[in-house]
């Protein structure tokens, strides 16, 4: 069977423009997420759901994609977010030990968020200040060549808040 040079034709032209559509979609995804994310802190359930049905899109696509960036967060996150970093440098010089105060100190593990949302607990690869191991950030502060002092300094300040 013969194809008509012109049926080929609209048919690409149809299909470019619901990928097109689509892509667009999915291109807002991102930037919305972050509007969303800084409002709530974190992308609510009920809020995702939302935005699949106004954007005529599957939730599951709306979760893939946010799931994929790791910026972006499904459970409320704490007021004081301390990554403790893991790196070579870190490790060698007492990552474990500060990571395990913490721990211990507010009864959390690795990726998990207070009750109170005083604190979200993450490990990171590298902070990029291996000079100053071991290193941790709270929020956008770093905390370098951390000893039992510095270590009490950072447990109270993120108790104070």
């Amino acid at each position: 069977m013969k194809v008509d040079a012109i049926q080929v034709d609209d048919v690409i032209g149809r299909v470019g423009r619901i990928l097109c559509e689509h892509d667009r979609k999915k291109g807002i995804l991102i930037h919305t997420f972050q509007k969303i994310q800084e409002d709530h802190g974190y992308l609510p359930e009920d809020v995702l759901n939302q935005l699949a049905k106004k954007l005529s899109l599957p939730l599951a696509e709306v979760y893939s994609v946010a799931s994929f960036y790791k910026q972006f967060h499904f459970s409320p996150r704490g007021r004081k977010v301390v990554r403790v970093c893991t790196g070579t440098a870190c490790h060698v010089r007492g990552a474990k030990q500060v990571l395990t105060a913490l721990q211990d100190e507010f009864g959390i593990k690795d990726g998990e968020t207070t009750p109170d949302l005083a604190m979200t607990l993450e490990t990171v690869g590298c902070v990029g200040c291996c000079g100053l191991a071991p290193v941790a950030t709270v929020n956008e502060d770093v905390v370098g060549d951390i000893g039992k002092k510095k270590l009490g300094d950072m447990i109270k300040s993120i108790k104070e808040e």
